[in-house]
């Protein structure tokens, strides 16, 4: 029997996926040959790659005079790379959160850094709305969802300047207006797929704004990347099997739109009971509330139960709830392929706690 799946990343990932990505693995297509053992540059390989990106194009509409890449180093490696190829004297950033932090960090090291809005002051709880983003600086940068925090922007920011936006835990769980940024990217691990894939949706034209002042290693020019269609060097070929495949599981389940009608209804159920529950809290400020992300505590700091509670969620097959090791506390990644039965399975769980506690 499955478990209720609530990792944040591994996520959990829909049945067909799984299924196709583990018959692809004894062999691929009648080939032979193993996904894992398939050239990246063969005829049984490059059709799957190419459907991917044709997806991801269709899924979220991607306009024309975009590329659709897939590297590896995760997101992280993303923090660097921008600013390695795009800060050429000063960036904005938006800091919500540890990811956001990081970002900044790496980005100091080629340039000024200028902190245009930060919910720092309230410990992430909330996401800055209303500051007015600079037109001196190169690009600005957001991350649209704090997968650690629980915060979410849900619209699509309009900036005088190139617009950054690290979606690696909301890709693909509402519909976005692409044409708005300059570059989308993010880790796989959290709607797309397995963990060692990154998405880029870059805008043609951010080649013409690389900085010249400064040597750039090959596998962190961006240029490089879209001119070999991802294939500079070998990709994760397994990793961009199973992201194609749950991208035809979206498609196959009404998209974009009814990805985010499914996330909507999910995170609305959960925070109910976490409003209703007279044992938890949620420390995140009604409005920014992550529909992917949703942490919670414990109303009273009743920290002495937490061992408790994880216990009976471990025997009802609920996993991955553990708040993050800096935040503590619990937390319910609700992505894509979670269903309205994982759910109620968690709000059930936490409804006969309350009740074996309360009495």
């Amino acid at each position: 029997m499955r478990k209720h799946i609530f990792n944040a990343g591994p996520c959990k990932l829909s049945d067909p996926c799984l299924e196709n990505t583990a018959k692809a693995i004894l062999e691929l297509n009648n080939s032979g040959q193993s996904i894992l053992e398939v050239s990246h540059r063969s005829k049984d390989f490059e059709p799957i790659i190419n459907e991917a990106v044709a997806l991801f194009k269709e899924i979220l509409n991607v306009p024309a005079n975009y590329h659709v890449l897939f590297l590896g180093g995760g997101a992280s490696t993303q923090f660097a790379m921008i600013p390695i190829n795009f800060l050429k004297s000063k960036a904005a950033y938006v800091n919500t959160g540890t990811w956001s932090d990081k970002a900044i960090k790496e980005a100091k090291i080629f340039g000024k850094v200028e902190v245009i809005a930060s919910s720092e002051d309230k410990n992430h709880t909330y996401y800055p709305k209303g500051f007015t983003i600079p037109t001196d600086v190169d690009y600005v940068h957001i991350t649209s969802n704090n997968t650690i925090r629980g915060t979410e922007i849900f619209e699509d920011l309009k900036s005088p300047v190139p617009l950054i936006a690290d979606m690696s835990s909301d890709i693909m769980s509402r519909q976005v207006d692409v044409s708005k940024y300059a570059m989308i990217y993010g880790g796989a691990q959290k709607n797309l797929g397995p963990a060692g894939v990154t998405f880029v949706i870059i805008r043609d034209d951010m080649l013409e704004r690389v900085a010249t002042d400064r040597p750039i290693p090959t596998m962190f020019r961006y240029d490089i990347h879209m001119k070999e269609d991802s294939m500079y060097n070998t990709p994760p070929c397994v990793n961009i099997f199973a992201l194609n495949e749950t991208l035809k599981w979206v498609k196959s389940q009404g998209g974009v739109k009814e990805m985010e009608r499914r996330a909507i209804e999910r995170a609305t159920m959960l925070y109910a009971e976490i409003d209703r529950n007279s044992l938890f809290k949620s420390p995140v400020e009604v409005g920014s509330r992550s529909r992917m992300n949703i942490p919670f505590v414990w109303a009273d700091g009743s920290e002495e139960l937490t061992e408790k509670f994880m216990e009976l969620a471990k025997s009802r097959k609920i996993v991955g709830i553990k708040g993050h090791r800096s935040v503590g506390g619990f937390r319910a990644s609700t992505y894509n392929a979670c269903t309205i039965d994982d759910v109620k399975a968690l709000i059930t769980c936490m409804q006969d706690f309350e009740k074996q506690v309360k009495g």
